[in-house]
């Protein structure tokens, strides 16, 4: 059994590298793809590969199971955007429902869970009272949560609608308001280009920008294959459809605070995934590169988490990035006494 999540890097990579593999190598590829939510992702991207009959009837279950999931994210949006019709400002799609509205490459076999969308922040209660009278409702219904979500976070607490049984997070910026890189939510707004349908999507470069901060600046990596996977993509979609997005990506990168995390992502991106990366963009290799590597491919080959020491120590960095110390302390001792789990 192989050692880490290598075996689903090389198949994305390089789908003709998956005509050699062995019976119990596949099962262990499908499972690792699985436990990453890259199954989709894995089953397009081998479509014209030779594999054998059992997984070819698996990988278009999983293109099945994609195109189901493309429609539901896709109707979730309209819902939304007809819930909010009276609401004059620009309401973005974010992540995968974006990726899939804006027909992008990076939405081709992506998983996609909850709607993500954004707004101006003055704007959230007209937001937040349109989307409670159409049927969404609260999903942390616990003061202590409600407020920290209000006073800290970059979205309001999640909702849920009652007969559908979807989620739907609403932001205001990318990262919370605690954290140390503070992107231009004004910018991002501003910026934004419109769908036929009347909602929007990130310009190109603040959505590459928008999937840097979530993986390198908020989160413990968790599910980092998928979404340095979306940062390849990205990268070669919008690279190719114009000669100066590099340029343009380095000055936006400045503009959100986020060089370091763009630089990083590009440098695992183009080491993974083999992505042609500006080298301006991607900066000097360091030596921590090593540790982000080894915490991606954390899986074996039953899709089981591996390498727990690496896991806790970049849990605890995903906090440390959230809040200052003091506040860090503060929060993580409401939940214990209240016998909760951190929020996310």
């Amino acid at each position: 059994m192989m050692g880490d999540a290598r075996l689903l890097v090389d198949a994305l990579r390089n789908p003709t590298s998956v005509e050699v593999l062995t019976g119990s190598q596949w099962t262990e590829l499908i499972s690792i793809a699985r436990a990453e939510s890259l199954i989709g992702s894995l089953a397009h991207r081998l479509a014209d590969a030779s594999v054998p009959d059992r997984v070819r009837a698996v990988l278009l279950d999983a293109v099945g199971a994609h195109d189901l999931a493309r429609q539901q994210a896709l109707w979730e949006a309209d819902c939304a955007r007809r819930a909010l019709a009276d609401y004059p400002g620009k309401i973005v799609l974010m992540k995968g429902t974006a990726y899939v509205a804006a027909d992008l490459s990076a939405g081709v076999g992506r998983s996609i869970g909850d709607l993500d969308i954004m707004v101006a922040r003055d704007d959230l209660p007209i937001v937040e009272s349109a989307l409670l009278e159409a049927g969404w409702e609260w999903v942390k219904p616990d003061p202590y949560d409600d407020q920290y979500y209000r006073d800290h976070m970059h979205e309001l607490p999640p909702l849920i609608h009652r007969e559908r049984d979807r989620m739907i997070d609403v932001h205001h910026t990318t990262l919370p308001l605690t954290a140390r890189p503070t992107p231009d939510a004004r910018a991002i707004l501003d910026s934004a280009i419109a769908l036929d349908n009347g909602l929007h999507v990130m310009a190109p470069t603040d959505m590459l920008l928008h999937s840097v901060a979530h993986m390198f600046a908020d989160g413990d990596l968790a599910g980092g294959l998928r979404n340095l996977w979306d940062i390849n993509l990205l990268a070669r979609h919008f690279a190719e459809a114009d000669e100066e997005f590099w340029t343009e990506l380095n000055v936006r990168a400045k503009t959100h605070d986020l060089v370091k995390e763009l630089q990083r992502a590009l440098r695992l991106a183009a080491r993974l995934y083999d992505t042609p990366v500006n080298r301006f963009a991607a900066g000097q290799t360091e030596f921590a590169d090593y540790f982000y590597v080894r915490r991606l491919l954390a899986r074996d080959g039953y899709g089981r988490q591996t390498r727990p020491w690496t896991r806790l120590a970049f849990y605890v960095r995903s906090h440390w990035l959230r809040m200052p110390p003091l506040m860090l302390t503060r929060h993580l001792w409401t939940k214990w006494r209240k016998g909760g789990k951190p929020v996310k």
